[in-house]
C-alpha cells in the first residue's frame, strides 16, 4: 500500500490520530453525514427535519399536549407553533383537544401524516444502515441502545428546552 494511502487509512485509528478518544469528534462527524442524508430525504416537509420529528412524535404519541411536545424535541414553543400550523395546513398533523384537560391540545398525525412518517422512516432507516455499515447488526444494535441510553440520562440530568439554548451553556 502507497504511504499516502497508508497514512489515510490510519487516520482515528492510531492513538494520536484526529479524532481518537474525542467524543466530540466522532459525534460531529456522524451528526454530520446523518444531517445531510437526513435532511434531503424530509426537505419536502413543512420545517425539514424538525417537522419530520414532529410528525413522528404524533405518531407514536410520546407526548400528552404542545406544551410536553415542545420540552420532548427541545424546540421553542413559539417555534413550535409556526412549524405545526404549517403541518396542519399540509394536512399531516390536527391538533385535538386533550380529554384529560379540555384547555390542552394534543397533536395527532392525520392518516396522511402517518403515510409521511413510515415512508421517511424506511429512508431514516436507510441512512442509519449506511452510517452504522462498520459495525456488525448486533454492534450497530448495541451502539443504538447505548446512544437512547446516554441521551435519555444527560436529557434528565440537564433538560434542554430549546435546542438553540446550548450555545448559552457554551464556555467562551
Amino acid at each position: 500500500m502507497a504511504t499516502r494511502e497508508r497514512n489515510l487509512a490510519q487516520v482515528g485509528t492510531e492513538p494520536g490520530s484526529a479524532g481518537v478518544g474525542d467524543v466530540g469528534w466522532a459525534l460531529g462527524v456522524l451528526f454530520r453525514a446523518y444531517a445531510k442524508a437526513v435532511g434531503s430525504a424530509v426537505s419536502d416537509l413543512p420545517g425539514g427535519p424538525r417537522g419530520y420529528q414532529v410528525i413522528t412524535a404524533a405518531v407514536q404519541e410520546v407526548t400528552t399536549n404542545q406544551g410536553s411536545l415542545a420540552q420532548h424535541l427541545g424546540i421553542d414553543r413559539t417555534v413550535l407553533t409556526y412549524l405545526i400550523d404549517d403541518l396542519e395546513k399540509a394536512g399531516l398533523v390536527e391538533r385535538r383537544p386533550d380529554p384529560a384537560d379540555r384547555r390542552n391540545r394534543r397533536i395527532v398525525a392525520t392518516d396522511a401524516g402517518r403515510e409521511a412518517c413510515e415512508k421517511r422512516g424506511r429512508h431514516m432507516r436507510h441512512v442509519e444502515s449506511y452510517l452504522l455499515g462498520a459495525l456488525s447488526d448486533a454492534e450497530a444494535e448495541e451502539f443504538r441502545t447505548m446512544l437512547q441510553r446516554l441521551a435519555s440520562h444527560v436529557n434528565a440530568l440537564d433538560p434542554l428546552k430549546n435546542a438553540c439554548d446550548i450555545a448559552d451553556h457554551l464556555e467562551p
